[in-house]
């Protein structure tokens, strides 16, 4: 199916690795023109170029969405870019329970996940109304709907972030640009790993103590040598009626989709792409 995203332009935050790159990519294999965000110069560098060899334009920009004007910034950069489809993927996950968190935590986690969504947006929205077509994607969690006993900060700000995209979309009644949510769930990714074994991922997003925007773009790690076998995880961890954890490519399907001219008629919704572990509502 052609989703009619040739010629369109798109900024994807946190795209210099992880699922961010694995959505950058698929929206240019759809010939969206992307502009690869991300902290480390030569990462976004690495993104670009494999978004350009399928043919469309892509450019960095580079910035840590948390500093003071940097996210109003990377905002004005797409809308020079031509950027009319905004992902908001970028966001930092951290361990705490109700016994650990501070209120520093908490801050970190809402300034982290809820303040770049906000300014960004914001800052893009302008750009989208005049042109009467646009689309805002954001990235939720699971936890949204379960929320997780030991990321209880993040959980709140990922529920903070669908209750917003709700609200934009009703803000942008008639302008022509909607505004949606998709919710992975438990993502396969070096980082899941090391998280399952205790180990700590301080860079970038997690998809449910799974994905992480430090993570790699999309390949299958099930293989990867010091983690568990993802049959076990499945059963143990992430038991769901689809029986199998998700890749990189579910969540980027999701979003090429939402992004497109062809899902027109969805909006203010929460796509959650979690292989059914939470559940109906």
């Amino acid at each position: 199916m052609d989703l009619r995203l040739a010629g369109h332009g798109a900024l994807v935050t946190g795209s210099s690795s992880g699922i961010g790159t694995t959505i950058a990519e698929t929206l240019a294999d759809e010939g969206c023109d992307v502009l690869v965000h991300g902290r480390d110069a030569g990462a976004a560098a690495a993104v670009a170029e494999r978004v350009a060899a399928r043919g469309v334009r892509a450019e960095v920009v580079l910035g840590d969405l948390t500093e003071p004007g940097v996210a109003e910034q990377v905002a004005l950069t797409a809308r020079d870019f031509g950027a009319h489809i905004l992902v908001n993927n970028a966001g930092p996950f951290a361990e705490h329970d109700w016994d650990s968190a501070q209120p520093s935590d908490w801050r970190a986690a809402f300034e982290g996940n809820v303040l770049p969504t906000v300014r960004v947006s914001q800052t893009l929205l302008p750009s989208l109304r005049a042109n009467g077509w646009g689309r805002v994607i954001t990235i939720g969690s699971r936890a949204v709907r379960t929320p997780l006993p030991n990321m209880v900060a993040y959980s709140a700000a990922k529920a903070a972030v669908v209750n917003m995209t709700t609200s934009l979309a009703r803000h942008l009644a008639g302008t022509g640009v909607t505004a949606n949510c998709v919710s992975p769930g438990v993502i396969v990714s070096p980082s899941m790993f090391r998280i399952l074994q205790g180990q700590t991922d301080e860079q970038g997003q997690a998809d449910e103590q799974g994905r992480a925007d430090g993570a790699n773009g999309g390949g299958d790690t099930t293989g990867h040598r010091d983690g568990p076998d993802e049959a076990d995880i499945v059963a143990e961890y992430a038991p769901n009626p689809t029986g199998r954890l998700g890749r990189p490519e579910d969540i980027a399907s999701a979003v090429a989709y939402l992004a497109s001219p062809r899902a027109d008629y969805v909006n203010g919704i929460e796509l959650r792409v979690d292989g059914g572990i939470t559940g109906t509502p």
